[in-house]
């Protein structure tokens, strides 16, 4: 007999909380072994530097699945703790995950050896070895809708948009301490670069479809001022650092603001400190958007202080960010506030036009 939707849904995936262990002696060891171990231990060092760097922004770049897979909570206390001061991210990361979550939903434990018919019939979807109650997420779609019906009808970057989820979500979260309403009250700025690629873009596209149907002005994301404005975080920052899960549009995206600003006429450093954790490969010219190497040939990476971990990044950055948080140098950083630049529905902040 096939399980149950019940059945199916019954063990929910838990987020590891980074401030309950210390890493501390794992990544101290990895520092004096050799392989993929060395290269965590790297990294870890990085992140530290990045950390205890006053004058670097700190930016968390974040794609593929693995908030979904038990590390949301590592990204929150990144924020919670002074760690980062803005995040770029896929869509599915911060709405069809983080927000998701926010509204009361739940991730669960499943299995990829499943028959998939047997779930698309029970509007169960999966990644990997995760399930997402597919009816659940039809309903995160509908309160994008709704957010979006109650905003004045003009384009709006994603960070605009998500700082007024967050906004929605101090008065209507059922978890707290979600991501994205962490980042808005410690002014924090999220810029999702390709936004409809989510249940955001469902709940947009029904909302512009509503209202073209009653004859009426809708909202939209505006991507380019999304490139500009975390361009302009870039040169308000005097250094910079990235911490990259995955790759893709995210990374790109962080990595092309220093081009940016050079096309734009101004001399910006390129990012000084880089970890990207992936398991891509580098033979078809990709790796998720170059290695860090290879992006310095673009003018995008200092290769003073970068590493690459090829590993799934579940079981290393766990690892990593307690030891961050374990060694307590986020205590000495002071608040960037970088969400204080923007003034919503302006044209930015002036940086860029020299005011």
């Amino acid at each position: 007999m096939k399980p149950t939707k019940r059945e199916l849904l019954k063990d929910t995936v838990k987020h590891i909380d980074v401030t309950a262990f210390d890493s501390s002696y794992i990544i101290d060891s990895m520092r004096d072994m050799s392989f993929t171990s060395r290269d965590t231990a790297c990294a870890a060092d990085i992140l530290q530097m990045m950390i205890k760097d006053k004058e670097s922004t700190n930016w968390l770049v974040l794609a593929g699945s693995t908030s979904a897979g038990g590390c949301m909570q590592v990204y929150v206390d990144m924020i919670r703790f002074n760690m980062i001061d803005a995040v770029v991210a896929t869509g599915a990361s911060i709405i069809d995950m983080d927000f998701f979550e926010a509204l009361g939903y739940k991730h669960y434990k499943g299995s990829q050896f499943i028959n998939d018919t047997h779930l698309r019939d029970n509007y169960i979807d999966r990644i990997y070895d995760t399930f997402i109650d597919e009816e659940e997420l039809q309903k995160c779609d509908a309160t994008i809708k709704e957010i979006a019906d109650s905003l004045e009808p003009r384009p709006y970057s994603s960070r605009e948009f998500i700082h007024e989820i967050g906004k929605w979500l101090t008065k209507n979260s059922v978890k707290k301490n979600s991501l994205i309403q962490t980042a808005y009250e410690n002014n924090i700025p999220i810029f999702v670069p390709a936004f409809s690629d989510c249940s955001a873009g469902f709940g947009l596209v029904m909302h512009q479809v509503e209202r073209m149907k009653q004859m009426k002005s809708y909202m939209s994301i505006d991507s380019v001022a999304d490139f500009r404005e975390l361009t302009e975080v870039k040169m308000a920052a005097k250094s910079s650092g990235l911490f990259m899960i995955g790759g893709g549009v995210p990374k790109n995206f962080a990595q092309d603001t220093v081009v940016c600003a050079e096309c734009l006429g101004f001399d910006v450093p390129m990012h000084r400190y880089a970890v990207q954790i992936t398991v891509a490969d580098v033979r078809d010219g990709a790796c998720s958007s170059s290695t860090l190497k290879e992006a310095n040939s673009w003018g995008k990476v200092d290769t003073a202080h970068e590493q690459m971990v090829y590993a799934e990044a579940t079981t290393v950055v766990p690892l990593i960010v307690s030891y961050a948080y374990n060694k307590g140098d986020w205590k000495n950083r002071e608040k960037k506030n970088h969400s204080l630049l923007f003034k919503d529905g302006t044209r930015g902040t002036g940086i860029l036009l020299g005011e």
